[in-house]
């Protein structure tokens, strides 16, 4: 009963520090305490430091995307279905870190180990895609990856007619993205 008590109070605090960081990127651990219903002393029971708690929401968000990437069984399907999904999936997830998976941060082994999982599946599903004559057969993996990750992480500031963060739904996104991915701005 501790340790569901302990993951409880853990998984409360990387949810109040994503909120609160995202409003206010200097915000104190006490912030962070009050905003998940514990106190100061807790979270410094759980996170030592201020470092310790953002290395924790990295490794917390990774390993979201990870299970989003692998949860749309890209291996199952066409790629172009495949990258619509992994897509999707993966801007639903980025939607609530958009502090954390903006944050540059040193990674830790073990947030790296995930980084790298997370590139290999994207780099296997473009290289299916260009298979499959969905990328040029002499496109560079590698820069279709930093061009996807780019578009994923614009598709979230898109702005909308008034300027604001327009806040689409992620399949809408999703379509924007890989429209974007495959066919640049031109004519199709």
């Amino acid at each position: 009963m501790v340790r569901a008590d302990a993951k409880r109070s853990e998984r409360a605090i990387l949810e109040a520090a994503e909120r609160v960081l995202y409003e206010d990127g200097g915000a104190s651990m006490e912030q962070i305490a009050e905003a998940a219903g514990l106190t100061r002393i807790t979270v410094h029971r759980r996170f030592a430091s201020r470092q310790a708690l953002i290395e924790a929401l990295s490794i917390s968000a990774k390993e979201q995307l990870l299970s989003a990437i692998e949860e749309a069984r890209p291996q199952s399907a066409p790629a172009l279905v495949a990258l619509y999904r992994v897509t999707e999936n993966v801007l639903r997830v980025k939607t609530s870190w958009r502090f954390t998976l903006r944050h540059n941060t040193a990674h830790s082994e073990a947030s790296a180990a995930i980084w790298a999982a997370i590139d290999g599946h994207t780099v296997s599903l473009l290289a299916r895609a260009r298979g499959e004559g969905l990328l040029a057969a002499t496109a560079n993996l590698q820069w279709a990856r930093q061009v996807y990750y780019s578009l994923l992480t614009e598709a979230l500031e898109w702005p909308g007619e008034d300027g604001a963060v327009a806040n689409p739904e992620p399949d809408v996104l999703a379509t924007l993205v890989i429209d974007t991915l495959l066919y640049g701005a031109g004519p199709r």
